[in-house]
């Protein structure tokens, strides 16, 4: 059962870094390259850092998936809650 809980907590944490991403270029202004550019970074740094949490889980967790999605999800969910914060800096 703890195994199934990582993995949805992942995936909340993803859909936190997703949202994060979302509300950023909402905010700043919702245009379609807004959206289109906060939402390609959102899959570019999950490829970027899943491919490199991957290959860690690969050779350090190997057989554990959750460890792998939690630990996934808790870096979108730290970038997607610092771009929203970062775009109060924009001038």
């Amino acid at each position: 059962m703890t195994r199934q809980w990582r993995i949805w907590l992942g995936g909340a944490l993803l859909v936190v870094g997703f949202m994060g991403h979302f509300l950023a270029a909402r905010a700043i202004g919702g245009s379609y390259i807004a959206f289109r550019d906060h939402i390609f970074g959102f899959f570019l740094i999950l490829v970027v850092t899943g491919g490199i949490i991957a290959l860690l889980g690969w050779r350090f967790w190997k057989g554990r998936p959750d460890i792998t999605v939690l630990i996934i999800g808790v870096i979108q969910a730290l970038f997607g809650i610092y771009i929203y914060i970062e775009r109060f800096h924009i001038a």
